[in-house]
């Protein structure tokens, strides 16, 4: 026996390995290097899968990222030297790592999902789908390293640079597939099966192809059998897929779910319930967050607006409320000439402007002529920006992610400053000054670095407790709290409950120590994440 019969054990090597001619080795080297190329893709798709999701549930989409890339490499690194004493088995080795790499990668995002919703069990779930994806994908390449070579021999530097090569462009193809097809396309819990199908057949296929002849009849059917019980379980899944996310999904909700949409941005719920005296609740959550209750969002939104309006109002820009509720509020001052709401998702924005749940609550506020919508990203509208207004409004949703963060960074409230007009008012919304204290004045301390003299104060909002608004004006002296003279009626504030809410105790006043939150430095997040562990 040969020393390469040696070196690769019990499989046997291919009767015409010594005879066959170059012509047939190239498809055959071929086949091998594609199924390195559809490996890393697929093995990249399963990383992103992990990190989006964790960010869509969890938000903190850099926490997410480095848990899940860190745990992976780790686990690869295992699952390469694993894989040494299985080299002598390499193409039954192989076909079985891959079946079973895409029976639980397929099934991953599903699995997490069904954990966050039904058990409060992500992250620990998170960990150890991390570390058994990361062994099995680790597991790949050193056998895959083995089936090149007994192909054809190669100096060990240029059968390396071929496989990552290889390698290397799956990567490069899985990472861009990922956000742009399969996302768009299937979401991602049925994205995540249709790679886990791709990666059962590429194993396969490389057996049925390529090495047929050395394995024998007996263990490529039995693997062929496998194969199909892996394709059938995951094409079931597939199948029960969008029955299982509208339970899941309403597992996360008290109320009945009435709309649900996974956006390119976010994840948008509507909720609707109806209370023994006929009371409705509309309720609008994105990436789980409650955004209003209808109940008493006209607490949130007249503190929100009425403040802002006490002087010049003729020009107001609104960032974020695509749900019109501020819009509406604004629109009732007669002598508002113009209104321009930026709102990030577009899915938002329609409903705002077309689901007669939310009409009615807007009283049809984006039918009015004075109102020009933007589909846009706040921060960079405003960079694009050379227009001056009278009162800026910024409604965004709390700063728990790094894609919020910035929206509520020094940077981002200097081009606020910029698009105000000399005596224009600007008013943020700042989450809970009683559960998310340091948060609270981070937002104030942020927008004083960047120029704005403010005010802060304070309601108690049903549905949210404890909630807070920055109110603020272009140089040094801090604006009044105060209701504009000519005012439509408010069912909630006048100037007496307005001048208390600035009044805040000892143990939730302005914190000294309390650092601005920058582009750099966001420490808005961490001041967000620790405030509510203790409640």
């Amino acid at each position: 026996m040969s020393t390469e019969t040696d070196q690769l054990g019990p499989e046997r090597t291919p009767a015409s390995a010594a005879t066959d001619s170059t012509p047939r080795r190239g498809p055959a080297r071929f086949a091998v290097l594609l199924a390195v190329f559809v490996c890393s893709a697929c093995g990249l798709v399963y990383e992103l899968a992990l990190v989006a999701l964790g960010s869509y549930l969890i938000g903190n989409s850099v926490g997410q990222a480095s848990v899940v890339l860190s745990l992976m490499v780790f686990a690869m690194g295992v699952g390469a030297l694993l894989a040494k004493p299985l080299q002598r088995w390499a193409a039954t080795a192989f076909v079985t790592v891959e079946l079973v790499l895409a029976l639980l990668g397929g099934l991953s995002v599903l699995g997490l999902y069904a954990a966050f919703a039904w058990l409060s069990l992500y992250t620990p779930m998170l960990v150890a789908t991390s570390l058994t994806l990361g062994v099995l994908i680790g597991a790949e390449i050193p056998l895959l390293m083995v089936l090149l070579q007994r192909i054809r021999r190669q100096e060990a530097g240029s059968a390396v640079a071929d496989m990552f090569a290889a390698d290397y462009v799956g990567a490069l193809v899985g990472g861009l597939a990922f956000p742009f097809l399969l996302l768009p396309l299937l979401g991602q819990i049925k994205g995540a099966l249709v790679v886990g199908m791709l990666n059962a057949a590429a194993g396969l296929g490389l057996v049925l192809t390529v090495y047929r002849r050395e394995l024998g009849r007996r263990p490529v059917a039995l693997l062929t059998v496998c194969s199909l019980l892996v394709g059938l379980a995951l094409g079931g899944a597939f199948a029960w897929s969008d029955r299982f996310e509208t339970t899941a999904r309403q597992a996360l909700y008290d109320d009945p779910v009435v709309f649900a949409e996974r956006t390119r941005y976010q994840e948008v719920v509507l909720t609707r319930s109806r209370s023994l005296s006929g009371n409705t609740d509309t309720r609008l959550y994105l990436n789980g967050d409650l955004q209003f209750s209808s109940v008493d969002e006209h607490r949130y939104h007249e503190a929100l607006v009425h403040p802002a309006m006490a002087g010049d109002h003729s020009n107001v820009l609104i960032l974020g409320g695509g749900d019109g509720l501020a819009l509406r509020e604004v629109l009732r001052y007669p002598d508002v000439e113009e209104v321009t709401l930026v709102e990030l998702d577009p899915t938002v924005l329609r409903l705002g402007s077309e689901d007669p749940r939310l009409t009615r609550l807007n009283q049809h506020a984006f039918d009015d002529p004075r109102v020009h919508t933007v589909s846009a990203d706040a921060f960079r509208w405003l960079r694009d920006n050379r227009r001056r207004f009278d009162v800026v409004l910024v409604d965004m949703p709390d700063p728990d992610s790094t894609e919020t963060a910035k929206l509520y960074s020094t940077e981002f409230y200097s081009l606020v400053l910029r698009a105000l007009d000399e005596r224009g008012r600007v008013n943020v919304q700042a989450g809970s000054p009683y559960f998310a204290t340091e948060a609270y004045w981070c937002i104030e301390a942020s927008m004083r670095q960047a120029g704005l003299a403010t005010v802060p104060y304070s309601r108690s909002i049903p549905s949210f407790g404890p909630w807070g608004f920055h109110l603020g004006t272009a140089g040094d002296t801090a604006p009044s709290l105060r209701l504009p003279s000519r005012r439509p009626p408010l069912r909630t504030l006048d100037g007496p409950t307005l001048r208390a809410t600035g009044v805040f105790p000892p143990d939730r006043d302005r914190l000294a120590e309390v650092e601005p939150s920058t582009l750099m430095h966001p420490r808005i997040i961490d001041y967000e994440r620790g405030a509510w562990r203790n409640y």
